[in-house]
């Protein structure tokens, strides 16, 4: 009887663990988009954010459904992948309207179009093929992102249909999916590198990926998940380290190889020392063309602070 009893506390209790982790995958991705989504709603500064984390993830995702037809995982990935989609096109929803707020004297940019015209001027309608690479995921209005969802997904589950036979295919498609979703950290370490700062960067987000990626690497080896999954939330988890940590630890180096104190959430800073005319042109002098760009704000006000 005693026994009877264990076994049924056992499987209640497996059960709850089971639920627990399915929904802490079907959620848990969205969570650290919650602080950045924060950020930019308190700041109305969406550039510390790049919106290529979004068309990464958003292009993993539909792939992942698609090769759902193909080799059957989990049902909570599948759901996680559906409120994956839906998080990053809120994400670009917000971004979009904040660059349209604090951008009003830009030209607007149109999927559609293959030229920049202002606001007020109606965009020509041109065949879908002769949109502006320049200004690709670059547009002003978040229908012509939806645009290019759209677009891609039918593209997609059309050549999925067409090939649904073939196991290379299938395989390789699976193996795409969790790949680009591999390199979630890569548009973030861009976006820094760009801004020469990590500022505007939410931190949690990063820790959070990095902490939602190790559970579901764990979540994918328990429940045998194709051997995709799990190689590449490996894969994912270093690069997320590297996007922090990694780009703390160069900002750093260089900023201390010509004498400047760091602060490493807001980027490059100047050393509260003064710095006389002549200090400032040997710096000057020493900073190659290529790096110059990193400094040149600083050395301006260094130079004018120390006149």
């Amino acid at each position: 009887m005693d026994e009877v009893i264990m076994d049924q506390i056992m499987y209640a209790a497996h059960q709850a663990v089971s639920w627990i982790a399915s929904l802490a995958i079907i959620f848990g991705g969205v969570v650290p988009y919650i602080p950045q989504y924060r950020d930019i709603r308190r700041t109305q500064n969406a550039e510390g954010f790049s919106t290529y984390v979004c068309l990464v993830l958003l292009v993993a995702n539909i792939l992942r459904i698609l090769f759902r037809f193909g080799h059957f995982f989990e049902t909570p990935l599948l759901w996680q992948s559906v409120i994956m989609i839906i998080t990053m096109l809120i994400m670009l929803n917000l971004c979009t309207s904040v660059r349209m707020a604090t951008e009003l004297n830009t030209k607007r940019r149109s999927f559609t179009a293959t030229d920049s015209k202002d606001e007020e001027i109606k965009v020509p309608k041109r065949l879908f093929l002769d949109f502006d690479w320049n200004y690709f995921w670059s547009w002003s209005g978040f229908v012509d992102y939806l645009q290019c969802v759209l677009a891609f997904t039918v593209m997609a589950a059309y050549v999925t249909y067409l090939l649904l036979d073939s196991v290379l295919f299938v395989e390789s498609l699976g193996f795409l999916a969790v790949f680009t979703e591999a390199m979630l950290g890569t548009p973030q370490l861009y976006c820094n590198y760009q801004n020469k700062s990590t500022e505007g960067m939410s931190i949690k987000m990063v820790l959070m990926w990095t902490s939602g990626d190790t559970f579901k690497t764990g979540y994918f080896l328990l429940t045998q998940a194709p051997v995709q999954f799990w190689i590449c939330g490996l894969l994912q988890i270093v690069g997320l380290i590297f996007t922090k940590f990694g780009w703390d630890h160069l900002q750093t180096k260089l900023a201390k190889s010509y004498g400047f104190r760091v602060d490493t959430r807001n980027g490059f800073r100047l050393a509260h020392e003064r710095i006389c005319w002549k200090d400032a042109r040997l710096h000057l002098r020493a900073v190659s063309l290529q790096r110059f760009d990193i400094f040149t704000p600083y050395f301006v006000c260094a130079i004018v602070t120390s006149h």
